[in-house]
């Protein structure tokens, strides 16, 4: 019994031994700017100048503020559209290099490419393709004799239809990704057998194919509703949170009280909202998610 204890004492010991530089950089890069982003939303004073305690003040405030509660939902308005559009557009993008036609090395070369850009790349790209009077789709309509009626940075609708197209191009192929890994576990005897039953395609598709990628789908949602909840280089580099602030999302308004009107314990205390609420609706979804898989 004392040889088996101590059998597994050295084995907990190894065993910390190698997480212990994962955990010295996960408390010190993680934890440690939680806990220190909390204690920094207590306090007023700005940036680089001397801070006073202020208790729950910035919290008090934050409940007023109608630019808070604007931005929040700017942000939950585009997790609404972008999340359901990302994901549909991803398994779509998947279910087609999958069919291991010709060419589906291309495509899959084609459909990931924009996720290795970054985001400064991808709003001057769109920036240049959707400008009212000199963009790619103006001067292209101006070659045909056509006028391009419509400004895509000029109403709350089109700006957010501007992001929204920006954002699925961008992340589209990264989903396809996860998608398409989880198409590629499924047994192919599960299909055969469907053939010989005479299913359609739409059955093997409703009965095989979403069931196995359940677990995927959670992920994917999940991924794709923290993303959306840090959007900000799309609206500040396309849009500029304009028309006003109809496109101003949650970051960009914090970015704003920190490094406009350095305010950091306001702009601290909104940060760690901002993480409140997405730790909650990612358990949340994982849990809804997760208990129908």
């Amino acid at each position: 019994m004392k040889q088996h204890r101590s059998h597994a004492y050295k084995n907990y010991l190894a065993a910390l031994a190698f997480l212990a530089p994962f955990m010295v950089i996960y408390l010190w890069f993680w934890i440690y700017p939680i806990i220190k982003g909390f204690m920094t939303s207590l306090s007023k004073g700005s940036m680089g100048g001397e801070k006073t305690f202020a208790g729950l003040d910035n919290y008090s405030y934050m409940m007023s503020d109608d630019k808070f509660w604007s931005s929040l939902w700017n942000t939950l308005y585009f997790i609404l559209i972008s999340t359901p559009s990302i994901v549909v557009l991803g398994l779509v993008l998947a279910l087609i290099v999958n069919m291991k036609l010709k060419g589906t090395t291309l495509l899959r070369t084609a459909f990931f490419m924009p996720y290795m850009l970054s985001v400064s790349v991808i709003g001057s790209i769109w920036v240049f393709i959707l400008q009212s009077r000199t963009g790619f789709i103006a001067e292209t309509l101006s070659s045909m004799g056509i006028t391009m009626g419509v400004s895509f940075f000029g109403s709350w609708g089109m700006g957010w239809l501007s992001i929204l197209i920006a954002t699925l191009w961008w992340t589209a192929g990264f989903n396809m990704i996860l998608f398409l890994a989880g198409l590629q576990e499924i047994p192919d005897d599960l299909y055969e057998a469907a053939d010989i039953d005479g299913a359609g395609a739409w059955n093997k598709f409703r009965f095989i194919t979403m069931p196995s990628l359940k677990g995927v789908t959670a992920l994917v949602v999940i991924l794709q509703t923290i993303s959306s909840f840090k959007l900000f280089g799309q609206t500040w580099l396309i849009t500029k949170g304009g028309p006003g602030t109809s496109t101003t999302p949650l970051v960009h308004y914090i970015y704003q009280i920190a490094f406009k009107q350095w305010d950091t314990g306001y702009a601290a205390a909104v940060s760690f909202v901002l993480f409140l609420i997405i730790a909650l609706i990612s358990l949340i979804q994982y849990k809804l998610l997760m208990s129908k898989s």
